[in-house]
């Protein structure tokens, strides 16, 4: 018999799975989503540099990895819902980027039975962690994969995003304190439900402990709504155009870390 955590791992790798061959459309038509990603991928471009190796985990169908590769940087791409990898897996093979992505089925949870170590930075993008209450394995997995010097960057939910306490005012109180709740909150993907557990980035570095020091930490989706609100830069443009302003001024002062949909951290093994 399955314990909670295999079928939480199976239900989120079948949810995802499923969802794998409409994932890149609904990416690509949600002007949000490209924002965030552009941001998280202007971040890293910080920290990384041509000829580098990336340990991926939640990969997906390899969005960023496509977009790393390119860019000269060498990614195993990891991920545990094999419809997910199916697609990396033909995008590898047509666009001839085999000598820069490899792939391999894993969960983030058995990362010591990865093919390879030796990573000079490691990243998960778009809260794919917040799927597990096991963070704090998660994160302890990463020493002996990481060398000496190389960086951890995680785009994770916290507890607090300002955008869904607003809809209390709307009464819609179930979305607008799922975050809260003790023991994280039920999440529902075609047809699959599974839990989804919210981290504070304080609580995030205090799982690194004193091998790792702080590089940077910043809100995401402070200003600028979440991105299941999906037409809301279509239906008010300037107003969109303004937060995202709003957004570069202030994702990185203190209170507006924890206070957003996501937040980007990086952390670096100290040599």
């Amino acid at each position: 018999m399955l314990d909670e955590v295999e079928i939480q791992e199976t239900n989120v790798s079948a949810a995802f799975s499923a969802q794998s061959a409409i994932f890149d459309e609904i990416d690509e038509k949600n002007l949000i989503i490209q924002w965030m990603r552009a941001k998280v991928r202007e971040h890293v471009s910080a920290y990384w540099n041509v000829g580098e190796s990336v340990l991926e985990l939640n990969a997906g169908t390899g969005l960023d990895a496509i977009y790393f590769a390119q860019k000269g940087i060498n990614v195993h791409a990891t991920d545990n819902a094999s419809g997910m990898l199916s697609e990396l897996g033909n995008k590898v093979t047509n666009i001839w980027l085999a000598n820069k992505i490899t792939v391999q089925q894993c969960s983030f949870l058995e990362l010591d039975k990865l093919n390879k170590t030796g990573f000079n930075h490691i990243f998960s993008n778009f809260g794919g962690l917040n799927c597990t209450d096991k963070l704090d394995e998660v994160i302890a997995s990463f020493f002996n994969l990481l060398m000496p010097g190389g960086t951890v960057t995680l785009v994770l939910m916290p507890p607090v995003c300002p955008w869904e306490l607003m809809l209390a005012l709307k009464g819609n109180f179930k979305v607008a304190f799922r975050r809260l709740k003790k023991g994280g909150a039920p999440s529902h993907l075609e047809g699959k439900y599974f839990m989804t557990h919210y981290y504070s980035p304080a609580r995030v570095k205090r799982m690194f402990g004193k091998k790792y020091a702080v590089e940077s930490i910043r809100g995401l989706g402070v200003a600028v709504p979440p991105p299941y609100l999906e037409d809301f830069p279509v239906k008010h443009p300037r107003i969109y155009k303004s937060l995202v302003s709003v957004e570069n001024s202030i994702s990185g002062l203190l209170v507006f870390r924890s206070c957003a949909d996501h937040f980007i951290i990086t952390m670096r093994k100290k040599a």
